[in-house]
């Protein structure tokens, strides 16, 4: 079955943002939510800046039976997906419960939830620690709570490739869209902001240890040292175009057209880096050439090698200059998982309004040959977009996204 997968319904979290509107409000106008981190003491690290969703507190959107079974994570999760449902125009019960499924990405689990419990394990000793322990730091809670708390027993499952997680996951629901199931959750979440967390990050070498908001990310720029992590993700409501038609679906915000996906060859093996091919592949899959193609949501690693590595693949597929280039991220920070979900909220956004949101407070290097979007929004008339996103050790993933009419 080649059944079209369209987006009907977008929950959304992020620094800058909760829910839709919220969120595109500070997007498209380029509003930076990275600041000094606040959840915990960090001027003890070498990274002290985070993209922190500020004024959430669980209690005042979920039963109180939920906050001590949840990490963080999962709690922004859970309300993404009521929003999301709302946003469709759908009720749980709406649809047979063995015909809708959520497929979600983590890169870090639940680490504040963990940490906790482990602290507990130490000072207090093991009759301390919590049951919801067993579960609620895997990596496939939100797609397991989201399920339960719905009521959906159709395919589920969790993908876990870093960054690159996101689209993973939006590609294997439309896989199940395609084999039949009417509606599918997908997108991904994670909330790193804890101690443990922050010192797992900080042991991968790629943070900034800028303390500068404005300056201490800054991906295709000269002056680029790393990013800034972040905390929060996207969920996506993804259903058959016919079937969503049919009930009157409110929203169609666009299509997911086309997916691929490579992974990097051996590090010294002369060979290049697979982001390029994922691109062509997720080009080829949605039956759209490089020209069609009108804006591309950049992975932006901040770091000069790999944003290099991104810079060449774009202009490899599309040529010098040959398609904007934007990276909204770094007004967030990276948000892991759920970075290349909330690109594609960005995209669909995009599509809607015309307009393609900025690169904030960088400065293009000049050996990069993109045409980044930077300083303000830039108007256009945006019917296809390319989502790129690299993980850890070698994932890259491209979709791509099209109007739906």
């Amino acid at each position: 079955m080649n059944a079209r997968a369209v987006v009907t319904g977008i929950g959304v979290a992020t620094p800058n943002g909760m829910g839709v509107e919220e969120f595109w409000d500070a997007t498209r106008i380029g509003k930076n939510a990275i600041g000094p981190v606040t959840r915990f003491d960090a001027s003890r690290y070498p990274s002290r800046l985070a993209g922190e969703i500020r004024g959430f507190e669980a209690a005042d959107h979920l039963p109180n039976r939920l906050i001590p079974q949840t990490d963080r994570m999962t709690q922004l999760a859970l309300v993404a997906a009521d929003c999301a449902f709302t946003d469709a125009g759908v009720e749980p019960g709406d649809i047979p419960e063995f015909d809708m499924g959520v497929v979600t990405a983590s890169t870090c689990g639940g680490f504040e939830f963990g940490q906790n419990e482990l602290k507990k394990l130490w000072s207090q000793g093991s009759q301390y620690v919590s049951a919801y322990q067993s579960f609620a730091w895997f990596y496939a809670v939100n797609s397991g709570q989201i399920s339960i708390r719905n009521g959906m027993r159709g395919p589920s499952g969790v993908v876990v490739s870093d960054h690159a997680g996101g689209l993973d996951a939006i590609a294997q629901a439309r896989r199940q869209i395609r084999k039949g199931s009417r509606l599918i959750f997908s997108g991904g979440f994670d909330a790193p902001v804890c101690p443990w967390g922050w010192v797992a990050q900080i042991a991968g070498g790629r943070l900034s240890t800028g303390d500068d908001p404005e300056t201490a990310y800054l991906p295709f720029d000269s002056r680029a040292r790393g990013y800034v992590p972040g905390e929060g993700g996207a969920l996506l409501i993804l259903e058959e175009e016919r079937t969503a038609r049919e009930r009157g679906a409110e929203n169609v915000y666009g299509v997911i057209a086309g997916y691929g996906a490579t992974f990097d060859p051996r590090p010294g093996s002369g060979r290049e880096p697979g982001l390029r091919r994922a691109a062509e592949l997720a080009l080829a899959d949605a039956g759209v050439r490089p020209r069609d193609v009108d804006v591309v949501f950049a992975d932006a690693a901040g770091t000069p090698s790999l944003d290099r590595e991104e810079a060449e693949a774009v202009t490899a597929v599309f040529g010098p200059f040959g398609v904007p280039v934007t990276a909204p991220k770094t007004m967030t920070g990276r948000l892991y998982s759920g970075a290349a979900p909330v690109d594609v909220v960005s995209a669909l956004l995009s599509v809607r309004e015309g307009l393609i949101p900025p690169t904030t407070n960088v400065e293009r290097s000049a050996e990069y040959d993109i045409d980044l979007v930077t300083g303000q929004p830039r108007t256009a008339q945006v019917r296809t977009a390319l989502v790129l996103a690299r993980g850890h050790g070698g994932h890259n993933s491209a979709v791509v996204v099209r109007a739906a009419d």
